[in-house]
Parts: structure tokens; C-alpha cells; sequence
């Protein structure tokens, strides 16, 4: 309702239009991208040196990491493969000798 108040309209577009115009001069400006791109590198190196020192953490607690469980569920996963894969044949060979 208030979207449909023609200044609300002109205040809205206005504004849009003011923050197009300093997006636009920011992503020209060199040292503004440079300052993102740097910050964006070094907030992924101090994610890479967080999740070691987490893995090294759990690992002297005798805790598994996110990798570990991970690990586990493929195994889990190929047992359960395996198992189904035997009782299919066993079931098949059982069927066999009933005939």
C-alpha cells in the first residue's frame, strides 16, 4: 500500500538509483576491488588455518572431524552395498534349491 504513495516511489527510485552509482564507482575504483579481493584471500587462509587447528584439536581429543564421518558413512554405505548384494544371491540360491 504504501509501495503504491507516488513519492514513496520517487524516494525508492532515487535512492536505487543512488546506490547503483556508488556500486558502479566503488567496482571502478582499483584499490577498493583490490582491498575485497585481498580481504576475500586472507579470510579463506584464516578458514584453512581454523579448520586445521580444529582437525589437530579433535584428533588430540580422540574426536573424529567432519572428514573422518565422512570417511565412515562411504564405508558404512559400501557395507550396506555388500550385504544387500549377498543376501540378493543368497535369496537367489535359496529360491534354486527350493525348486
Amino acid at each position: 500500500m504504501i509501495m503504491n504513495n507516488p513519492m514513496v516511489k520517487r524516494i525508492v527510485e532515487t535512492g536505487e538509483e543512488r546506490v547503483g552509482k556508488l556500486t558502479q564507482q566503488l567496482m571502478s575504483n582499483e584499490k577498493f576491488v583490490a582491498a575485497v579481493q585481498s580481504l576475500v584471500t586472507r579470510s579463506l587462509a584464516a578458514k584453512g588455518t581454523l579448520d586445521s587447528a580444529l582437525r589437530t584439536a579433535l584428533s588430540a581429543m580422540n574426536l573424529p572431524s567432519t572428514a573422518d564421518l565422512e570417511q565412515l558413512r562411504a564405508k558404512v554405505d559400501d557395507l550396506e552395498r555388500l550385504l544387500t548384494s549377498v543376501e540378493s544371491k543368497v535369496d537367489a540360491l535359496s529360491a534354486a534349491k527350493k525348486k
